[in-house]
């Protein structure tokens, strides 16, 4: 195996952190921002990339590195390496309710491709690049669905699905109609695309997008109940105006607000 060989375990249901076991000399890379905990004796280190050693020499790490700025990531990541004697255990949580989903890449025929802010932690020598559309209506259409990431590799990647999220096993020519947003991520095998709603009421009055993507089987298809973009969309709208609480339109809210001076009359 060309990845670090990790052990894991995920604790918690709604906030969720994975806590992964290194043997000396293992390592894992993380999104910078999830790491939540850990032993004596890792070693913290900011890397250019994903550090899989596939890029060589300055160019090659730089590329690897720039590849993520497309994705609206940062361009360096932090690798978590055991340099002790005996196991040492680093944990990374969930940056918002939902779960954490291992994906084996072997069993996934090497590559994986997920949602761009998806991807949470993995093991050393797993590749995080991006996954190009080579459909104009992906680029134009696709808003959150357009630049996906890929996981690359025969180890363990982590992935976080926001809410509750379904596994869909699609047949070979099954089709799954899916919001852009909702989408965690599928196997390789799955064709992806994107398709207008159509219908005039439709397109004034649904309130939704107006383009949902299309998932072709065969394949697993993994989707979110809550993505990231609607959960802070509802934390915005719901936020009070002008930087006072007002209670939520209460008496006690507005006897509050007189109290304190806030309403002029």
């Amino acid at each position: 195996m060309n990845a670090h060989e990790i052990d894991y375990k995920i604790y918690g249901e709604e906030m969720q952190y994975v806590e992964i076991e290194l043997d000396p000399q293992e390592a894992v890379v993380a999104e910078a921002g999830s790491f939540m905990m850990m032993d004596t004796d890792i070693k913290m280190d900011t890397i250019f990339g994903d550090g899989s050693g596939q890029d060589s020499g300055v160019l090659g790490k730089l590329f690897s590195a720039g590849k993520r700025l497309l994705t609206g990531e940062s361009l360096f990541m932090t690798a978590f390496l055991n340099v002790g004697q005996g196991k040492k255990k680093a944990s990374f949580a969930s940056p918002y309710p939902g779960k954490i989903l291992p994906i084996d890449l072997s069993e996934k025929g090497g590559k994986f491709i997920c949602q761009k802010d998806a991807f949470l932690c993995a093991a050393k020598g797993v590749s995080v690049g991006i996954e190009f559309s080579k459909r104009l209506g992906r680029g134009l259409f696709g808003g959150e669905g357009f630049i996906m990431q890929k996981l690359e590799g025969d180890g363990l990647a982590f992935v976080h699905a926001g809410g509750t999220m379904a596994k869909k096993e699609l047949g070979p020519g099954e089709v799954l109609k899916v919001d852009t947003g909702c989408i965690v991520g599928f196997s390789q095998t799955v064709d992806y695309d994107i398709e207008f709603v159509g219908g005039i009421k439709n397109t004034v009055f649904g309130g939704e997008g107006l383009f949902f993507a299309t998932l072709r089987g065969p394949g697993t298809v993994y989707v979110q109940s809550l993505p990231f973009s609607r959960l802070a969309g509802r934390v915005l709208a719901a936020a009070p105006r002008g930087g006072k609480d007002k209670g939520e339109g209460s008496i006690l809210g507005t006897l509050g607000d007189i109290a304190m001076g806030d309403n002029k009359f």
